[in-house]
């Protein structure tokens, strides 16, 4: 009988892996390496890169600034963010550009 209940023991470790995880971490990213898209920096990350997003998707930008609308080319893409380099239109919306 005791043999019986060591048997049960194994189905305690299944699916046990995923903890943790974020539960879109292996749905598909919207951006690949590669691709070219226009965003805009909805703000400043914390080591100072333009941060934007595409349908939710982080994507880190260097050199951007809160307010450009910029084309960029994605360079990396990670489980929870992309990174990106500006390729064109570095430019302040009107409306943020700083008064004079």
């Amino acid at each position: 009988m005791r043999g019986d209940m060591g048997n049960d023991r194994g189905g305690e470790r299944r699916g046990g892996g995923g903890r943790g995880l974020n539960p879109n971490y292996f749905l598909p990213k919207p951006v690949k390496v590669g691709d070219e898209i226009d965003v805009t920096i909805d703000a400043t990350a914390a080591k100072g890169d333009g941060l934007a997003k595409k349908d939710g998707f982080v994507i880190f930008v260097k050199d951007a600034k809160q307010g450009q609308t910029v084309k960029v080319r994605i360079t990396d893409v990670r489980a929870r963010f992309a990174v990106g380099e500006i390729i064109d239109g570095a430019s302040a919306s009107p409306s943020e550009a700083s008064p004079q």
